[in-house]
Formats: structure tokens, sequence, C-alpha cells
């Protein structure tokens, strides 16, 4: 392709600038432009379709180093690619894990090489993810880190998380939460309540997530700096979250496609394949947590794209790792059961993969203005489709969504104006097919 193209016909929908309009959105050496800047420029109708800024996620597991037999940087990124992903937040719970600048910097070098999207890459709070002994947050802010998070547990001592707030308001880098007290949680392996005493299982008391939600919404409060919420799935811990936004306090909140659109029941239908954590809850948690998407509580949709391999997941709800993918079921999924359902409205749909993600983390990505990146996802909104999970580019196949019949799809990704998906025979993918 041309360095200068244009997408014509398109209903544009960006967010951060208001805009939900049929309109042109042309692109020259990566960068958006004004469409009448690239005359004689190549045209290309995606009439019927949808554009939107590439979509960003919060949340993801790439697996990448150390568990390369779940997942990897290429396999990842394709799957972020296929999913409409241009911008992926790469935990740290790797082996080993993210807790100094080396690792750090190996891994942003080869997802800069081996990657097809951009791998914004998290640093661990805690040297080892080990809850004792806080990492250099300046020196892993200099290396190139996003954010700091123990992802996958958290600081369980408050003085500990007050200093690493601290150490984080000095180096200028976000702090992101997974919320659970292991004192309280003792590792069940789903929600407590019936449904796992009808199938033997140890439960997770839903006060797990909700008191570490609360102390660090007093840390945040006394550092003055601010703490974002991942895959929050309680309704208590969206009240809490609520309540803090109400009073000033610098606090943000994600939620997960799965916490959205499935239940604690789906354990006894999908067994493995529906462990997650924090666990599917009750219905009356999902509602809560729609309504916080509703009302802006939760400012970002994010995927917690978490691959293992069957073997691993053959150990059952007792003994099957926690976690299910997501890149590539979440944009049909969410658009099937929140925009079509009339839960959200298109803006407020694609404002949860777009303006959310860019707030919390201060990112230059997630709008078509000109002058920005020429990151850009194109979205058949009505196409009818069933999952096959057997055809997704992940490497592993974890997830209850197989054979679910959904309407919206992906059918266009671009990053910094190079096709990396693409359905459209007249967008030639330099990427994936």
């Amino acid at each position: 392709m041309q360095s200068s193209y244009i997408l014509s016909g398109g209903l544009v929908i960006d967010p951060a600038n208001g805009v939900e309009t049929q309109r042109d959105v042309a692109i020259h050496a990566g960068t958006i432009v004004p469409a009448d800047s690239v005359a004689g420029a190549d045209v290309i109708d995606v009439n019927g379709l949808a554009i939107t800024p590439g979509l960003i996620d919060l949340h993801v597991h790439l697996r990448d180093p150390g568990q390369t037999h779940k997942e990897d940087l290429v396999t990842g990124t394709r799957a972020a690619a296929a999913g409409g992903f241009t911008c992926v937040v790469a935990m740290p719970n790797t082996s080993p894990p993210v807790d100094c600048p080396a690792v750090l910097e190996d891994i942003l070098s080869r997802a800069g090489t081996g990657g097809v999207v951009r791998v914004l890459q998290t640093a661990t709070l805690s040297v080892g993810r080990a809850g004792a002994q806080l990492t250099d947050a300046g020196g892993l802010k200099a290396a190139g880190a996003i954010a700091l998070t123990d992802d996958g547990s958290c600081l369980q001592s408050a003085g500990l998380m007050l200093s690493a707030l601290e150490a984080a308001r000095d180096a200028g880098l976000p702090v992101i939460e997974h919320c659970e007290d292991e004192s309280v949680s003792r590792r069940g392996v789903m929600n407590a309540g019936a449904t796992a005493a009808s199938l033997g299982v140890a439960g997770q008391p839903h006060i797990s997530e909700d008191l570490i939600v609360a102390r660090d919404i007093v840390l945040a409060q006394a550092t003055g700096w601010g703490v974002h919420m991942q895959h929050i799935s309680t309704a208590g811990a969206v009240d809490l979250v609520r309540w803090a936004q109400s009073c000033g306090i610098p606090v943000t909140a994600e939620a997960a496609p799965h916490h959205l659109c499935l239940t604690e029941l789906a354990c006894a239908d999908f067994g493995a394949d529906a462990k997650m954590n924090p666990p599917l809850r009750r219905a009356a948690d999902r509602d809560a947590v729609v309504r916080g998407l509703q009302d802006g509580t939760i400012c970002a949709l994010a995927t917690d794209h978490a691959p293992h391999s069957a073997d691993e997941k053959a150990g059952g709800l007792r003994g099957g790792p926690f976690g299910i993918i997501g890149l590539e079921a979440a944009l049909p999924i969410c658009l099937t059961e929140l925009h079509h359902s009339g839960v959200l409205g298109l803006s407020d749909f694609i404002a949860k993969f777009t303006v959310g993600p860019r707030a919390v983390l201060k990112l230059p990505y997630g709008t078509l203005s000109p002058g920005c990146p020429a990151d850009v996802t194109i979205l058949d909104l009505d196409r009818e489709h069933v999952l096959d999970v057997s055809s997704f580019h992940s490497r592993s196949r974890n997830c209850p969504y197989d054979g679910r019949r959904c309407r919206g799809k992906v059918v266009g990704t671009i990053v910094e104006g190079k096709p990396v998906f693409s359905e459209l025979p007249q967008l030639v993918s330099e990427g994936i097919a």
C-alpha cells in the first residue's frame, strides 16, 4: 500500500472528539491527517462499516518470557490484531517476573521487532512479586515501564502499599491493582456461595475484593496518587469506587467482559474454562458492574487475556489455573451483550476501549485527531457469526465462548498506518490474514 490512503464512507466513531458521523479518515506516513491534505491518495471504500480509534486493552498476559507454551509476543500480538486491538498493556507476572530493567528492556526490544501491535509493558510493584520488598520505581520508569502492578496478587501489607504509592508518585508511574485480600479469599477457586457448595469446591467471598478496594481508596486519598482497580467484579467494589470518585479521590476501574457476560453458574457448565480470578460472581454483582459501566464509574473494558494450555486446564476447577483467553472474543461478545442489547450507546461503548484506557495511562493513542498515530479499528457492527475458538490466533484455547453466536465483528486493524489484520480485500494486511 501507499503511505497515503483514505478510508472513505465509513461511520466514524471517535469519542475523544465527540464524533459519530459518516466521514473520511485520511492516513499519511503513519499519522492521521486532514482528508483534504492527501490529494491523489488511494481511496478504500468502507461504506457500511464503522471506523474507530485503535482499541486499547489495559490488561493482557502475553506469558513471555518463561511461559511461551501458552502464548508469546508473536502469537499474543497477532491475537490482539485479530481482536481489533492496536495497543495492549502486558502484565508482569512472567517467569522471571518483570521486576528489573534487564527483563523489561528485553521484552520491549523483542516486542518491537516481533509484535504486530503496540506492547506497553508493566513492571512489578514488589521484587519477585513476593510482596516483601519494593522494586526500583524510578529505574523501571527509565527503562520503559508504563505502570506498576503485582497483578495476579497484590501487596497484602497496607504499610508496604503506602510506601509503594509514594514511590510510584515520585517516579510518576501509575499503579494498577489486583484487589484480593488473601487472608479472606484463602485461594478459593470460584465465588463463595451455593453454587460452589453444590460443586464441592472452596469459594472466595466477595469481601476479599471489597477489602482491598476500600484500603486502596484510603491510601490513594492519603498519598494523592491514583490507583487503577483491575477487573472489579462485586457490587461492593463498584459502590466503593463510585463513592471515592464522588469525593475526588483519584481512583479508576476497569471491568472484564467475562464478569459482564457470565455468572458463577458458568462454572458448572464450563469447569476450568470458567475459572478466573476474581471469580465469576452472582447475577446481582454482574448487574452492578453493568450499572458501573453505564454511569461512568468504570471507565474501561479490559480482557484480562490469560492463556493456559489444555493440559494445565485439565486440572479442573480444583487444580486448573485461573484465567481465560479474551483478545479475539471481547469485541464480538461485548458488542452483542452491551451494545446491541441497549446497555451502552455506540460512542459510550467504543469509549470504554479508547478514551478510558487513554485517560488511565495518559496515552497518545485512542483518538483519530489529526497528528495522532494512525491506529485504527474497522468493525462490521451487524455481521452475525459464531465464535470458533479453534480458528483463534492465540496459542491457547481456554475459552468458554466457543460456538457462541455474536453480532458484530472486527474486519480490519491498522497500526501506525500499517494494516496488521484485514478481512477486506481492498485493505491488504501486511501482518496476519
